[in-house]
């Protein structure tokens, strides 16, 4: 049943967006059921709810990406009915949509990026001076200070998140939508982007955000329509009363959490992994290092994190001991079980009994036009194979025994991983690493992108993990998952461990005090 507020009314009289009854099926699959959305004109409308719950399709629907025909209900916008048939009909009406996944050229300059098909053209020609101009007037709009020559691949990911709302202003954009802008951004590079829809909703600009951090709702929401199972079941208005996270949550997931980080008795066994004077150069700038003699362990049972900001040396840390996937001149010693261990190559390094789950399942962690099937089994082929040919029955069985283990949500395990939300793709990554046989997995933001019901899903396989005796290092830019996750927390800045917390000594501030010192 949908929550209304007695103020919703006279608040939501100006009304730039509706979407009404939207329906949108998949073979098989029902992936919107007359789901319902108002935008206000210049306010900043939350969309939330659970991976795979529908907020991606709809703001799909309402960009042109599927077509009108292509599903049911109508989309009003300035009170006209709209029928696009593809993205440029829907920019040409000022709603503009960016993607999780930044939608620029590394090889190409700022200007260039930012009028990418909607070049300034005289006579078939392009009006450099005017491209320039004009780019360097958009990029001061959103707080930055690059030359508009400069390439984009020399920027950082939160700058490149700057350009692309930069070049939804050269569009004259009307409704911004954006998909999880923050999910790779740290604390200070999302506090500029919100900062800067807060501006956007002073100019009268209305914006609809998707994310699954519940303090950025509460920081620059107006409104939130809460989606679950393809179905709108709440609209919140911030202004009408005050709403608690609790609240979101529970209209997410349909039922309280009441932890968001479950339960686990500790039972600490041997020590697993060691790792001593741990050094590693720049792979490419070979003078630079990057990792400066590290040392920790990890015993069986214990989950082990790894804190500290972007930029620390957390991520090149745990790609270098993986098959030394990260690096030059490594140097260090990595025994496993008490006896050293060859970590030299990914081969030899599942060999000894090491994964590593990485912090961009898409680009690193799956196949995304292949089966959940084939990414199952992909980093063990041996043990469904026999003389070097598969046997399909029993990787059949292999990835129907993890779908079921890791309750991945979907009708088959033919699916193409493509298809699935982000946290069933994370299952399906935590799949293949656990069919390797690990004893120590390394999990790299391994809650990135998600929402909180499938948070704590992954949660609960880590405890399992810790558990059944093996040995989990886990890195997280979210303070609180490593005080609510760890047994202990080692703290790394500038490519050096800076100190080391056990969990009932460790907290936020202590985290931020050895880092700042450091």
């Amino acid at each position: 049943m949908a929550i209304t507020h007695p103020l919703m009314g006279l608040l939501m009289e100006n009304i730039i967006l509706e979407m009404r009854g939207i329906t949108k099926t998949f073979p098989g699959v029902k992936a919107l059921d007359s789901v319902n959305l108002k935008v206000r004109a210049g306010e900043i409308h939350a969309l939330v709810g659970e991976n795979g719950a529908g907020k991606s399709t709809l703001m799909k629907v309402l960009s042109g990406v599927y077509p009108h025909g292509s599903y049911e209900g109508d989309i009003l916008f300035n009170d006209q009915k709209m029928a696009f048939s593809g993205i440029s009909d829907s920019e040409e009406n000022g709603i503009i949509i960016i993607h999780q996944e930044l939608a620029l050229v590394p090889l190409l300059s700022i200007a260039e990026n930012l009028f990418l098909g909607n070049e300034n053209v005289e006579n078939g020609v392009i009006n450099w001076p005017k491209t320039f101009s004009r780019t360097q007037e958009l990029l001061a709009k959103v707080g930055l200070k690059e030359s508009a020559s400069t390439l984009l691949g020399q920027l950082g990911v939160g700058k490149q998140q700057l350009v692309e709302i930069a070049k939804a202003l050269a569009k004259d954009v009307k409704l911004l939508i954006l998909d999880e802008p923050t999910s790779a951004l740290q604390e200070n590079d999302s506090a500029k982007l919100l900062d800067l829809l807060l501006e956007f909703k002073e100019q009268g600009i209305s914006s609809i955000l998707i994310t699954h951090k519940l303090n950025e709702i509460s920081r620059v929401a107006d409104s939130i329509t809460v989606i679950r199972d393809g179905a709108s079941v709440s609209t919140l208005d911030c202004h009408a009363q005050s709403i608690s996270e609790e609240d979101i949550i529970r209209d997410m997931v349909g039922r309280d959490i009441a932890n968001r980080y479950p339960s686990r008795e500790t039972k600490l066994g041997e020590t697993l992994m060691q790792v001593r004077e741990w050094n590693v150069w720049h792979p490419e700038t070979v003078e630079r290092q990057i990792i400066h003699d590290i040392e920790f362990n990890v015993h069986a049972g214990e989950v082990v994190g790894i804190a500290g900001l972007m930029g620390s040396g957390r991520t090149e840390l745990a790609m270098s001991l993986f098959g030394q996937s990260y690096g030059k001149n490594i140097r260090g010693k990595v025994t496993l079980r008490g006896e050293d261990a060859d970590v030299s190559t990914v081969p030899k390094a599942i060999a000894n009994g090491l994964a590593y789950v990485t912090e961009d399942r898409k680009e690193l962690g799956l196949i995304l036009e292949e089966s959940i099937l084939t990414n199952t089994t992909l980093a063990n082929l041996e043990r469904v194979s026999s003389h070097g040919v598969i046997d399909e029955n029993m990787e059949r069985q292999v990835s129907e025994d993890y779908r079921r283990a890791l309750n991945v949500r979907t009708p088959s395990v033919f699916q193409k991983v493509m298809n699935l939300s982000g946290g069933n793709q994370q299952k399906v990554v935590l799949s293949k690493w656990l069919y390797s046989k690990p004893d120590v997995l390394i999990l790299d933001e391994p809650t990135r992108g998600i929402d909180v019901g499938a948070k704590f899903e992954i949660y609960s396989i880590i405890n399992q993990l810790a558990d059944d005796g093996k040995g989990v290092v886990m890195i997280s830019s979210e303070m609180p998952e490593l005080l609510g996750m760890c047994d202990r927390i080692y703290v790394m800045n500038e490519g050096r461990l800076v100190g080391e917390l056990d969990k009932a000594d460790a907290s936020q501030e202590k985290i931020m005090s050895m880092i700042v010192k450091a």
